[in-house]
């Protein structure tokens, strides 16, 4: 049985591939489509870092319209390098002024370690130069990612960055305290 609220994937094999079918999607998409006369800067003014987890209709659950928002999504949606970039350009050539990380409950990072970059390694010869960021408890790397936006010295506003765990389940937010420490077990 499918989880997905879309077609088996047996389905979409029978039609074509995968990308066949967004393209054709998009050909439908774009029959009726308007410009809606927008520019790159997000009426709302802030960039919403998360993780990329299919689960997460982030404009949905956020009540977002196009162009309220930037979206930098990754695995984890933790802050990166890329993710500083991002959010660096986001902030000083499109005028946003505040960050919202989510995280969510249940995601694939907690069940990863850094021991991925070794099997790849094994696998394929070369280790990869970036770290897989996994982690096991999810408000502590909210805390972290919450830090490296406010110590980067590449963004211009780091006042206003609020991090949340997202309920896969129930689909409410629930805010981190940027303040609280781990327990002694897990720091």
């Amino acid at each position: 049985m499918s989880t997905s609220a879309h077609p088996s994937a047996d389905a979409i094999r029978t039609a074509g591939t995968v990308t066949d079918r967004l393209v054709e999607a998009n050909e439908r998409y774009a029959a009726d489509f308007t410009d809606p006369g927008m520019d790159a800067r997000p009426v709302l003014r802030v960039a919403v870092v998360a993780c990329m987890d299919a689960r997460l209709d982030l404009h949905a659950a956020l009540g977002l319209e196009l162009g309220d928002c930037h979206t930098i999504r990754n695995a984890g949606g933790v802050v990166t390098d890329d993710v500083i970039r991002s959010l660096t350009i986001s902030q000083r050539a499109l005028g946003t002024r505040s960050v919202m990380l989510v995280h969510h409950t249940n995601c694939g990072l907690e069940s990863l370690t850094e021991d991925f970059r070794h099997e790849l390694e094994d696998e394929v010869g070369q280790r990869p130069a970036w770290a897989v960021e996994a982690f096991r408890d999810v408000d502590q790397d909210v805390r972290q990612s919450m830090q490296r936006v406010r110590t980067s010295p590449f963004l211009l506003h780091s006042d206003d960055v609020r991090g949340f765990v997202f309920d896969v389940t129930s689909g409410l937010l629930r805010e981190i305290d940027p303040t609280e420490s781990a327990p002694a077990d897990l720091a």
